[in-house]
């Protein structure tokens, strides 16, 4: 009797699953960003609300006591950049951290490229990012500030920044499942970077060797390239880019390529621990 010769079922094309794994991503990121608020009765509003505080607090403090308002009119919208992006940056590291030990269930039941959880966990707090972005928007307009052509180059900036806190992301979740001590460590390096960081004070009140040292961090380069485009009638020293720095245009390449590194080195470390997550959870 002859036998039907098994046959496996044909392996989907590249771009099918490209396009499956993105579907996953966008259904994870928009189910945790809706879940983040449900049951608040201020939903959605806290996602505004917290970093607004912050920022009322802080330029009470240091924009109207410490007078730092008045080096410049745009002190106010300068700030507010840098809460915004900080917070993009804190809360999507720290969601991509924990990611992997919350989703704990799905890692042990289902078989799924594990780099999806803490990836989606970023675009969350990039989704929060998108809805402050338009507080920003609002803080422009108010300033009368009118867009212009070089405001296309925040699209690589905001991609090099992503590039940064999805590498670091990756790196963190991959510790944290083996050392919960990395949350300390990690909220404890959050408040230094905030107050290392030129977010509050303008970067020219940092002396130079200093400056070029806070300039390494793709976190500030981004920053202050950001705050030259918008702020570009301004000439108060929060305009201060790197290139201007360490007077050289090839200079911005330094940050660029540490957040690169940051990304590559994350995928890698997140690849060679990936087999065992689901038992060290």
């Amino acid at each position: 009797m002859a036998t039907r010769a098994l046959t496996l079922p044909p392996k989907r094309p590249l771009t099918s699953r490209v396009a499956h794994v993105l579907r996953v991503l966008r259904v994870i990121a928009g189910a945790e960003y809706k879940l983040k608020y449900s049951g608040s009765a201020l939903g959605y509003v806290w996602s505004v609300a917290k970093p607004l505080a912050l920022f009322a607090m802080l330029y009470a403090v240091f924009g109207h006591i410490f007078r730092l308002g008045e080096i410049s009119n745009y002190y106010p919208l300068s700030l507010l950049i840098g809460i915004v992006l900080f917070t993009f940056f804190s809360d999507a590291t720290s969601m991509g951290m924990w990611s992997l030990v919350a989703r704990e269930s799905l890692l042990r039941k289902l078989s799924f490229p594990r780099l999806v959880i803490p990836t989606a966990a970023t675009l969350t707090a990039a989704i929060t990012f998108g809805v402050n972005s338009l507080v920003v928007c609002a803080f422009i307009a108010w300033n009368g500030i009118v867009p212009h052509v070089s405001w296309l180059l925040l699209v690589p900036l905001l991609l090099e920044l992503y590039a940064f806190i999805l590498g670091i992301a990756l790196l963190l979740s991959t510790l944290y499942v083996r050392l919960r001590d990395v949350a300390q460590v990690w909220e404890l390096m959050l408040q230094l970077m905030f107050y290392a960081s030129p977010i509050i004070y303008p970067m020219g009140f940092l002396p130079s060797y200093l400056r070029d040292l806070a300039f390494l961090n793709p976190f500030t380069q981004v920053l202050q390239d950001i705050r030259a485009i918008v702020l570009y009638p301004d000439l108060a020293p929060n305009r201060i880019t790197i290139t201007d720095s360490f007077d050289a245009s090839y200079a911005r390449l330094v940050p660029i390529a540490i957040a690169l590194g940051a990304l590559a080195f994350g995928l890698y470390f997140f690849r060679r621990q990936e087999p065992w997550l689901a038992e060290r959870v």
